[in-house]
């Protein structure tokens, strides 16, 4: 039996961290989680007074783990609120078993919980993308889409801040895919913030995707493993198996990626962008039309001929 690793202690080891060479009990393990979403939140101040801040609940592990522990690290404070958005994309399915399970998230928590779909705010669905026959994953229409709707929900419903679940994987391969495309305004941007949308924050950003999977088990937080039949089709996946790989090699290097692009980022000048309002949605913009109008145009085009 391996023992945990921390001083004065015997008790058997829920886990290996290759990356830190630590053997951990589960009491040591649920400490280093909280740990370090405690310390990702001071470091980039999160948090301030009077906050009314809106949870992405999706209803899968990072985004249950992410409401659970802004309850559990924020319970004092008083001058909080939280609640909780989940966006139904209409994934045949798939998303009728995650918004369930957001719900019961949502209820045992206690936390106001509000759905919203694409198909009645858009009128189409992920599905319609799927089926449309375009080239690019419907991943890529998804995640516009999505953002689109939670922040002009959030801003709605008062929020001050939007909290989401990426968790370090998520981190390393948006900088991956980013470097990968070539799209480094893009890439100086990720973590910037503009007075024109609701500030995001990632409390879970420095918790790999496995240790958050471990927390919900030990902390019993529901959550489902249903995986979206689309996922599998986006880059993100082929960057996200590519990482694994080197993780399993080279333990740390997930943690190396973020850090690296933290350190890039900050020996670059500060850049300014002009950003427009879309003249179809009034969404903030970098150009005339903004990405969720453009891609709503095309599938609209492509749906009414038929090609």
């Amino acid at each position: 039996m391996t023992v945990c690793s921390r001083r004065n202690c015997s008790k058997p080891a829920v886990i290996y961290q290759k990356y830190s060479g630590l053997h951990l009990c589960r009491e040591h393990f649920l400490i280093d989680v909280e740990r370090k979403v405690r310390d990702e939140m001071r470091k980039h101040a999160m948090i301030g007074r009077n906050e009314r801040i809106a949870v992405a609940l999706s209803g899968g592990k990072d985004s249950s783990v992410l409401l659970f522990m802004l309850k559990r690290i924020l319970k004092e404070r008083r001058d909080l609120e939280i609640f909780a958005i989940s966006v139904d994309e209409g994934i045949g399915g798939f998303r009728d078993k995650t918004i369930e399970n957001a719900r019961r998230v949502a209820e045992e928590l206690g936390v106001q919980h509000h759905i919203f779909s694409f198909e009645s705010y858009f009128g189409l669905t992920v599905d319609d993308f799927a089926s449309a026959g375009f080239e690019q994953a419907p991943c890529s229409f998804c995640g516009v889409l999505r953002r689109k709707l939670i922040e002009k929900k959030a801003r709605e419903l008062g929020a001050t801040k939007v909290a989401v679940a990426h968790n370090l994987d998520d981190e390393a391969q948006t900088i991956m895919l980013n470097y990968l495309k070539g799209d480094f305004e893009r890439l100086i941007r990720l973590n910037a913030r503009r007075e024109e949308f609701i500030p995001r924050i990632k409390p879970l950003r420095s918790v790999p995707e496995k240790e958050i999977a471990l927390y919900a088990i030990i902390r019993k937080i529901p959550f489902t493993t249903a995986e979206c039949p689309y996922v599998r089709r986006s880059l993100r996946f082929s960057v996200k198996k590519m990482l694994n790989d080197m993780e399993r090699l080279h333990a740390g290097i997930k943690y190396s990626v973020v850090r690296g692009y933290e350190r890039l980022v900050r020996m670059l000048p500060s850049q300014k962008y002009e950003l427009r309002h879309c003249e179809i949605c009034g969404y903030p913009s970098a150009s005339d039309i903004c990405k969720s109008c453009e891609m709503l145009t095309k599938l609209r085009q492509r749906l009414q001929h038929g090609d």
